[in-house]
């Protein structure tokens, strides 16, 4: 895997995917390690500013409801911060399966997942279709 974590540096940031190409190639795979990076890094940026605003905003306000509205802010914030968390464990889990060969087929059927789906949601374990029947089960078994 030193062949991709190379060509990640020097990726352009022009570089598109396409379906004339062979699936998962080492050019493919090197796009995609370098978006999910960079989405993990911008989270973690994001998250470092969140304590520091968090830390700053120990103000008591003397106004039931200013101090109202500064919980709701940061309560929503915290909530976001926790998606974000989970999320950075759907990129690493993702980074994973770049270096262990497994990243863009379907965990259900073992077929590739579309360039379009890991373009548009490069952490995709499932195919569309596949996907599609897990949401279906879902809501059949889920207790309404």
């Amino acid at each position: 895997m030193n062949a991709v974590a190379s060509i990640v540096a020097e990726e352009p940031v022009q570089y598109r995917p396409t379906d004339d190409e062979p699936f998962m190639n080492e050019r493919q795979l090197a796009y995609f390690k370098h978006k999910l990076m960079a989405w993990r890094d911008d989270i973690l940026r994001e998250s470092k500013g969140t304590v520091v605003n968090l830390k700053a905003e120990t103000e008591n306000h003397p106004d039931i409801v200013d101090r109202a509205s500064s919980e709701s802010d940061r309560a929503l914030e915290l909530r976001t911060r926790d998606r974000q968390r989970k999320l950075i464990s759907k990129i690493e889990d993702a980074i994973r399966r770049i270096e262990d060969g497994s990243y863009g087929y379907c965990e259900d059927t073992g077929e590739p997942i579309s360039l379009g789906r890991l373009e548009a949601r490069p952490t995709a374990t499932l195919s569309v279709e596949a996907q599609e029947r897990h949401e279906r089960r879902e809501r059949v078994h889920r207790d309404d």
